[in-house]
């Protein structure tokens, strides 16, 4: 799609150095699990931007590095597995590198898995950019008993090619000093192309002659024929709205004609590969075990990969409760608190409302949010050293026979695993499941996923009312929501979508070392977006329900706050919540951890006490079970659902997707909440 790099994102691209020198653009591209975000990452550091590409929902990271004096610019391309217009990353990516025109383009291919990686580098030779190869991933071929000849690569290629491991830092600089010497020395080099069959390339001929003037001009006019003949979506269609039409009559002639030529095309590049790769690639002997196939015995058994997946999330929440509850209780006392009573014994001349908003307000909401901080941390970092080391492509594997319950594969479990880390993620995560029955039904069930939101607000208020028990309490609230996701799944898809079922296949990656610099960044990046979230969003939200609580009079049980949440008090009751547990609940809808923010504002810290204490004292277990049961399975938050909306473009779908869940919520709620009384 021509629009989807805007020439406003063209112009912050195209920048000067301080010396007014244009900085060059150097774009990283490759497949997944080539290790380009490593490299990245590596270059970058935390001189890097996150967004979207203009009118995409697909991640944009650029940033700035500096080598040899010189300022460079880097796009991460996304990755992709090739350049046919499939999907959004693959039009974004071609798209890029024929309309912005990059000064060069690395291609991250992997030492240990050649033969695929080198699709893409089959499709980027032939563009009219300057590339270099970054033979990714020498020391994980090596450990799998690959031995991959670099130079012998180039030769075939006629390409430079540099041998480099990302996470070690090796072979980075040797790469740097080529691109940039093929940056600053431009020198007309023919790569070595994939032969195609004689007839194709006679069809090419003759139709890049008909089409020629009228390809756009950002567009090879060979490419675009090569496209035609492939059958690509995107370039059909825009040469459909410009050729006259009785070229386009004669041209789709020319087609039908040559109705293999995708077949021809992409045997000419699988041939192209083989060749290659026989030239430079040694494999181990036949009958040697390598060490991804020893670990995969294990880790994709059918039983014992369960067992491995139950203990390696068991592991997870252990060590939040373990080191996260505790850092977070001391920053709820000795941080938050002691700065409650500072800021109310230093405003004791000021007026009584303006204490009350700093302290109540400010410091009583958002404060008792940012004590999330530690037990957020450990999630970030568990998961990205989860999929850094290439586990979650095995925890999906694994779940394929659960999934097939609900009508569903292993694909599924990918998106519903990026959950734990954020439900919007998750359900734009879908786009990787084919089958669109599949996809809703797993956008419906995403919520079910315990987010991090979630589970820290679990963190910090299942220790206050269970103390030694709340490892066992929360462990068993989060099974409990998976095993509810398992339970409605089945339903759903027996009731709605008459029991179908699709086929599962997806790549295996190799265990690697996990880079702890990219884990690093991540944990960073996210951490600092929970952190500006605290600071705008969950700010006002508590500024908001401050007002709310303290006018008109000041008094919180005469507040406006009071007054509406005694009216709903009643639906709370039937759940054990009084008013105050109730609008807590309702405000979690912008934002999760507003039901914390909201209810350090009800309660203050004005008595030294910290707020689990106060809520511990305030209300019983079964209440406190019944509160978190309805947390876990509440209506999504305001962001979800708007990309719930987004996703499935449907307003039926998502209106659905909210009244299910409070349904759900409630119904589980005075369950819990009543037997609980019992027990």
């Amino acid at each position: 799609m021509s629009d989807c790099h805007s020439s406003s994102t063209a112009e912050v691209i195209r920048t000067q150095d301080a010396k007014g020198h244009k900085i060059p653009v150097i774009a990283l591209a490759g497949q997944p699990n080539m290790g380009k975000s490593t490299l990245f990452n590596l270059l970058t550091g935390l001189n890097q931007h996150v967004g979207n590409w203009p009118g995409k929902t697909v991640e944009q990271r650029s940033g700035n590095f500096s080598f040899n004096e010189r300022e460079y610019h880097l796009v991460d391309l996304p990755g992709t597995y090739s350049l046919t217009a499939n999907s959004p990353e693959e039009v974004i990516t071609r798209e890029f590198i024929l309309t912005e025109k990059p000064d060069i383009v690395i291609a991250v291919v992997s030492a240990a898995n050649l033969e695929r990686s080198l699709y893409l580098v089959s499709e980027l030779v032939c563009l009219p950019v300057p590339i270099v190869v970054a033979l990714n991933m020498m020391d994980v071929a090596r450990q799998e008993g690959i031995a991959v000849d670099a130079q012998e690569l180039s030769q075939a290629l006629n390409l430079p090619v540099i041998a480099i491991t990302a996470t070690k830092a090796l072979g980075v600089r040797d790469l740097l000093q080529k691109a940039q010497e093929v940056i600053e020395r431009p020198t007309i080099v023919h790569p070595n192309v994939p032969e195609i069959r004689k007839d194709v390339a006679e069809a090419i001929d003759l139709v890049e002659q008909k089409i020629a003037q009228y390809v756009p001009a950002d567009h090879p006019a060979d490419w675009a024929a090569l496209k035609l003949l492939e059958g690509d979506v995107e370039i059909t269609k825009k040469m459909k709205a410009s050729l006259p039409p009785e070229i386009e009559k004669s041209v789709s002639e020319i087609l039908r004609e040559n109705d293999d030529a995708m077949v021809a095309v992409a045997s000419s590049r699988y041939n192209w590969i083989g060749d290659i790769v026989r030239r430079c690639v040694k494999k181990p002997k036949m009958g040697q075990i390598s060490i991804t196939e020893r670990i995969d015995r294990i880790a994709t058994h059918p039983v014992w990969g369960l067992f491995i997946l139950a203990g390696i999330l068991g592991l997870v929440f252990w060590l939040t409760f373990t080191i996260g509850s505790p850092a977070q209780a001391w920053l709820d006392e000795a941080v938050v608190g002691r700065l409650a009573s500072w800021a109310s014994q230093g405003m004791t001349n000021s007026p009584a409302w303006l204490r009350s908003l700093i302290v109540d307000g400010a410091i009583g909401g958002v404060g008792s949010v940012l004590t999330f901080l530690p037990i957020l941390i450990i999630f970030f970092a568990s998961f990205g050293f989860l999929e850094d080391i290439g586990y979650m492509a095995r925890a999906a594997y694994v779940m394929d026979n659960i999934m097939h319950m609900m009508g569903l594969h292993g694909k599924s479990f990918l998106p519903l695993f990026l959950g734990f880390g954020c439900n919007v993620p998750a359900i734009i995560g879908t786009r990787v499941i084919d089958s669109w029955p599949a996809r809703i039904l797993t956008i419906l069930i995403a919520p079910l996923v315990p987010c991090t939101a979630r589970m820290a607000v679990i963190a910090f208020l299942a220790p206050a009312f269970f103390g030694k028990n709340a490892f066992l309490v929360s462990w068993g609230l989060i099974l409990f929501s998976i095993v509810l996701l398992v339970v409605l799944g089945v339903l759903l898809n027996k009731i709605i979508f008459k029991g179908e079922r699709s086929a599962f296949i997806m790549e295996m990656p190799l265990y690697h070392i996990p880079n702890l610099r990219t884990v690093g960044l991540l944990v960073w990046q996210r951490s600092w977006s929970f952190i500006k979230k605290a600071g705008t969003t969950i700010l006002i939200a508590s500024m908001v329900i401050w007002g709310l609580s303290y006018l008109p009079a000041g008094n919180i049980d005469t507040s406006y706050l009071a007054i509406f949440g005694k009216w709903i008090e009643p639906f709370g009751k039937l759940m054990g919540f009084d008013w105050r547990l109730t609008v807590a609940l309702l405000s979690s809808f912008p934002a999760k951890e507003n039901a914390i923010a909201t209810l350090g504002v009800l309660f203050g810290n004005t008595q030294g006490s910290g707020l689990a204490t106060l809520l511990a004292s305030t209300f019983s277990n079964a209440t406190a079970l019944s509160f978190l049961v309805v947390t876990m399975l509440f209506i999504p938050c305001l962001a979800t659902v708007a990309v719930i909306r987004q996703e499935t473009n449907s307003v039926k779908w998502t209106a659905f997707s909210v009244l299910m869940f409070l349904v759900l919520s409630t119904a589980m709620g005075m369950i819990v909440y009543h037997v609980a009384l019992l027990v």
